[in-house]
């Protein structure tokens, strides 16, 4: 019997289905590498479009200012004090009392002082009365000197009692004057016009003038000019000069701003805690007399300002495309080396300005010279991104 041998294609069928099973695998691997190479083309053409944030570059006023605290008080304030001691026996002023120079503010019990005064004058009667008796006996003596009715010396010797006579009725007098003096001091009397702002005795207190002048009244000539006494820290003592504006607020007035002037730049230093400050005296009108003393005052002093100029916003000076990291990465120079510009939006694209800055304050920065107009669009910050077919935007 003769046997049939299979067909040679059923013999070859499992190395053909290998070779099927490697084609479709290389076709998928040459499907995913195609696929990488598309999105890295289209990685490579299409960039993420920045969103800016803009402001406009404008005109305005910039002003530099220092900041300080410090306490309103009168331009000029009496200390009244006591010279003589004693029991305070009347008092006619009180706080806020209206009064005029040489009014009777208080009075000391008077009595001591009159009785002193009293004796001295009693005891200078006495001796002007012996020194008027000695000089008409010296007058008659020397009259009969003349006459040598008596002895020269006896003329002379009372020359010499006269002369002694007068020597005592001047003590006299000085021991008068000073209890006269003394005694006058018993009225506390106002120097000035003003109005009292302090009163630190009571009736029936006892003063003590021996050591130490006390305080009784304080005195403000003129409420209607006060000043503020500024602690002015000194790293900004180098641009504070008398005559510069300054404006402050108080806490009675929290939405009210006092315009004063510099009056006066005091050289004292006061250190607290290492710290030193300058004492930068501001002048102010208070006519409404909405200003008391030793209110504490908020204070900037306008060092420098500038009106009408174009200024942009300070982060628009420190803003640099994708950050410093970008800019480092770039190889370009950092912020802070690089010469002064500004990115402005033009056409939708970013645009680098040189510019020359001017004065800045903490907002906004004069620019003295660059392509910059009135309403340019000066970039500060960046948003969000979203997919666009435009390029990114240039580095420096």
């Amino acid at each position: 019997m003769l046997q049939v041998s299979p067909p040679l294609t059923e013999a070859k069928s499992p190395s053909r289905r290998i070779n099927v099973r490697i084609r479709w695998v290389a076709a998928a691997a040459l499907l995913v590498l195609a696929g990488v190479g598309g999105l890295a083309w289209w990685s490579t053409h299409r960039a993420m479009a920045v969103q800016y944030v803009t402001l406009p570059a404008a005109r305005g006023t910039i002003t530099r200012s220092a900041t300080a605290t410090g306490t309103v008080n009168p331009v000029l304030t009496i200390i009244v004090g006591a010279y003589d001691s004693g029991v305070i026996q009347n008092l006619y002023c009180d706080y806020t009392t209206q009064v005029r120079a040489g009014e009777v503010c208080a009075r000391i019990d008077p009595r001591p002082y009159q009785a002193a005064f009293d004796q001295y004058s009693g005891q200078l009667l006495r001796d002007q009365a012996v020194l008027d008796k000695d000089r008409i006996d010296l007058a008659r003596y020397q009259q009969l000197a003349a006459q040598n009715s008596i002895a020269r010396q006896q003329a002379d010797d009372q020359a010499y009692v006269v002369k002694q006579d007068e020597g005592t009725v001047k003590l006299d007098q000085a021991y008068v004057e000073g209890a006269k003096h003394n005694l006058d001091y018993t009225d506390i009397i106002s120097p000035v016009d003003g109005i009292v702002v302090s009163r630190n005795v009571t009736g029936g207190q006892t003063v003590a003038s021996s050591f130490q002048t006390p305080t009784l009244f304080l005195i403000a000539t003129d409420l209607k000019a006060m000043e503020v006494d500024t602690n002015t820290s000194e790293g900004d003592m180098g641009g504070v000069k008398e005559g510069d504006k300054a404006t402050f607020t108080v806490d009675a007035y929290p939405q009210r701003i006092f315009q004063g002037t510099v009056t006066q730049v005091r050289e004292s230093p006061q250190t607290v805690q290492n710290v030193v400050t300058y004492d930068v005296v501001v002048g102010v009108d208070n006519s409404d007399l909405a200003l008391m003393p030793g209110m504490t005052a908020s204070t900037q002093i306008i060092i420098a300002q500038r009106n009408d100029v174009l200024r942009v916003p300070n982060q628009a000076l420190r803003y640099v495309p994708g950050g410093p990291s970008a800019v480092e990465a770039h190889g370009a120079r950092t912020p802070t080396s690089r010469q002064p510009q500004v990115w402005v939006l033009r056409n939708g694209q970013p645009v680098a300005v040189t510019v020359v800055p001017g004065l800045n304050d903490d907002n906004f920065t004069e620019i003295v010279k660059g392509d910059l107009h009135p309403g340019d669009q000066v970039i500060t910050a960046e948003g969000g991104s979203q997919v666009s077919g435009q390029p990114g935007p240039p580095h420096p």
